[in-house]
């Protein structure tokens, strides 16, 4: 095992000793996955699931919202900001897994090999390495690691990445450093280093559990 290798395992470590094993909401079938996932981007969780819940409430299957007029869901999903853009980019991409797969379902994401599964998500406009990652880490519990911007600050700072290195290429990247079966907890223990501890403008070095395994040189400052 490289020293990069040992030193990601010992943090993931750490960080279940400061946060215990983490369990995130319970799991959505892959297309609601997709579509929550969607809503995220450059939003908040609050602003993402209130529009999750609106779009649900108006339309009570995903062929209703796919079959919809456009300014019916754009109107619903609000909440989550740039509604012109994920509207329309939401039923593109209800509408073309219906022309390739015939039905609007995902579980057959989970017996491919994890790479045509990526591929196969992100070939969709606004389905990004993230989004990909974490319909198939949290729906259909494959060896995926999504990285957001905390996970892409805080292993920055601790050093478990080059600084220069892409978020693109953080994902991949993270998945060879981590042992898979910790993908589930060291994303969600990591993001929540970020939101509580090793925020953005000001880190709370002192307070850090993973201080002396840290990089990061304002640390003891």
């Amino acid at each position: 095992m490289s020293d990069l290798k040992k030193r990601a395992l010992k943090i993931h470590e750490k960080l279940l000793e400061a946060f215990g094993n983490p369990t995130w909401r319970n799991p959505l079938p892959p297309i609601d996955e997709l579509v929550s996932t969607i809503l995220s981007q450059n939003t908040n969780d609050v602003n993402r699931d209130r529009a999750f819940n609106a779009l649900r409430a108006k339309f009570p299957t995903w062929e209703a919202v796919r079959n919809a007029k456009t300014d019916d869901v754009i109107n619903a999903i609000r909440p989550a900001g740039l509604a012109n853009q994920k509207g329309p980019r939401i039923q593109n991409v209800l509408r073309t897994i219906t022309e390739e797969r015939g039905s609007l379902n995902l579980d057959f994401l989970a017996d491919l090999p994890i790479e045509e599964a990526r591929a196969w998500l992100t070939k969709f406009n606004g389905v990004g390495p993230k989004t990909a990652a974490i319909v198939l880490c949290f729906s259909l519990n494959r060896p995926a690691f999504p990285v957001d911007t905390h996970i892409y600050r805080v292993t920055g700072r601790i050093g478990l990445r080059p600084k220069k290195m892409t978020v693109e290429q953080a994902h991949p990247h993270l998945e060879s450093i981590f042992p898979p079966e910790t993908y589930y907890a060291a994303h969600l223990n990591l993001i929540r280093l970020g939101r509580e501890v090793c925020q953005a403008r000001k880190p709370q070095c002192q307070k850090c559990p993973i201080n002396k395994l840290c990089d990061f040189e304002p640390k003891t400052k």
